[in-house]
């Protein structure tokens, strides 16, 4: 009886450690048999590992993590990968299921989970069009300085410009489109960092106080008031 007491209190306990964990990440890699999985987030300007797990064959695996507020999370095969041969997911509270293959690790990545990671998904498809033209232009560019064409190489720098400050507006307009969202703060942060304080005084100002108080609510804000002292 005592033995019966004892397991069904360690199974409560494992139960309990399971249900603690605020996000669980299902990631699937077909073909990938043997390697570790490493579930990241930057903490205090550096990347830091919260959990991972070796795999042998079985598929998917889960990671879980903490979380205060939604934030990025970043999926990486590597131990010593750089930030761009990973995934990049923003999460919430729930389960995240990643979906992706070994030889195309990031592009081939689906992800199904936060609602923040749907607006950032819309956000990226936006900007994938100023991407290409930025793309061209430094084709152009290249082209330009090989030809030794003085007045291409200055439209070019116009162009770049223009296309600098379209990205700005745009994101801007993102932003205060999607007030509710954790991801409005977010790109302010990581996109437009740069930008006139105005620019991204008026994504704060309209943010609302839930994501505000938010983690990067909290560092957009932050990042204002340096910029005024």
């Amino acid at each position: 009886m005592k033995k019966i007491v004892a397991l069904l209190l360690l199974t409560f306990i494992f139960s309990c450690g399971k249900e603690a964990s605020d996000l669980t990440v299902k990631v699937s890699v077909k073909g990938l048999k043997k390697g570790t999985i490493y579930l990241k987030k930057a903490q205090d300007s550096i990347i830091v590992t919260v959990d991972s797990v070796d795999i042998n064959g079985e598929d998917p695996i889960e990671l879980h993590s903490d979380l205060d507020s939604p934030e990025i999370f970043f999926i990486q095969l590597d131990k010593n990968s750089k930030e761009d041969e990973g995934i990049t997911f923003f999460a919430d509270k729930g389960i995240t299921e990643i979906n992706t293959s070994l030889k195309n690790f990031v592009i081939d990545a689906k992800i199904k989970g936060s609602k923040q990671q749907q607006t950032l998904e819309n956000y990226l498809l936006l900007m994938s069009r100023i991407n290409d033209k930025h793309l061209d232009l430094i084709k152009e560019e290249f082209e330009a300085k090989k030809d030794n064409d003085s007045i291409k190489i200055a439209e070019n720098e116009a162009s770049f410009n223009s296309l600098l400050k379209t990205k700005y507006l745009q994101t801007v307009n993102f932003a205060m489109q999607n007030n509710d969202s954790e991801v409005a703060p977010y790109i302010a942060l990581t996109e437009i960092p740069n930008a006139q304080t105005k620019w991204l005084d008026t994504i704060n100002n309209i943010l609302t106080p839930k994501i505000k108080a938010s983690k990067y609510g909290k560092e957009l804000e932050l990042l204002i008031a340096e910029r005024k002292k």
